[in-house]
């Protein structure tokens, strides 16, 4: 999945307003092919990079009616991007203000947004510091709320996998560990899941993000409530928003997705079957109900 396509975006870097390069793929067909359109910029999950992106940016920026310009984004210390020395930055007002940053190198100023899990946290942040941004926003498996099984089974996931030796036995590890919440996957989703969480690192396959990065989650104190976003998530209430749900999320519930539609009377809901968190956006029903909305927009 890596070099798949590789044609279809170009790798750029920028610099962080503290003196980190900081990757990112952009996905131009062009102004003659976009028409005005608004681009759409992705924000990835926790230790996740842009290469989570690269089938929906194929799809959005090589649509034949309404082609779209889409850039993906890694954060510090995930992907191409440089790791911080600061492990203490790796938080979600630094990396709202990255992406605020890789918006002004990019001579951007209002966008459609897709934020999957840690991302759709930055764009709650994101909302209040840089109104006016954020014309639309897609929430991937996220909200206000974090369920606290579910960030305990991600702290679990990523600090007690194995390493695996080539990129087929981390296809067969994703799919042993995720499987019963992903049903729908085929073994090729596993497959690509796989090329964009791992990387050859110095000899070995490796999770393609900073180490601290997941070690953080070790320090959480479980026995107390998590901290919640809603004081943030009334900067979405003059937004369009869509909120996608994977069936077997362990990280957003029924009863936060119900508060959301009430603190947001236009919220579009889609729930997607046989999968869990995140589900994969370039999978049915989720793609035709990004295209549905962005084209809305």
């Amino acid at each position: 999945m890596h070099d798949t396509n590789s044609k279809s975006f170009q790798d750029r870097t920028y610099i962080s307003g503290d003196g980190l390069t900081l990757h990112l793929r952009d996905y131009d067909p062009g102004p003659a092919v976009t028409d005005g359109r608004l681009p759409v910029i992705c924000l990835p999950g926790l230790t996740r990079n842009s290469r989570d992106f690269h089938a929906l940016a194929l799809v959005l920026s090589c649509d034949p009616l309404s082609a779209r310009r889409v850039i993906a984004l890694d954060y510090r210390g995930r992907g191409l991007s440089d790791r911080d020395g600061n492990k203490a930055n790796y938080n979600l007002a630094v990396e709202a203000q990255d992406a605020i940053d890789a918006c002004a190198f990019l001579n951007i100023d209002r966008a459609a947004f897709i934020g999957t899990s840690r991302g759709g946290l930055i764009l709650h942040l994101l909302a209040g510091m840089k109104p006016g941004l954020i014309v639309a926003a897609v929430l991937n498996d996220i909200g206000p709320v974090i369920e606290t099984d579910g960030l305990m089974k991600i702290r679990d996931d990523l600090n007690g996998a194995r390493l695996p030796r080539d990129m087929q036995e981390a296809a067969t590890l994703l799919k042993l560990r995720h499987g019963a919440d992903f049903p729908a996957l085929s073994n090729d989703d596993w497959a690509e899941m796989a090329a964009a969480i791992y990387r050859e690192i110095d000899g070995h396959l490796m999770p393609d993000a900073d180490p601290a990065i997941a070690r953080q989650l070790l320090s959480i104190d479980f026995t107390k409530p998590l901290k919640d976003l809603w004081a943030h998530y009334k900067n979405f209430a003059p937004l369009p928003l869509m909120v996608v749900r994977g069936k077997n999320s362990a990280l957003l519930s029924e009863n936060t997705l119900t508060a959301m539609a009430e603190g947001h009377p236009g919220l579009k809901i889609v729930r997607v079957p046989d999968q869990g968190h995140p589900p994969l956006l370039h999978l049915e029903p989720a793609l035709s109900n990004i295209r549905e909305f962005l084209s809305a927009v």
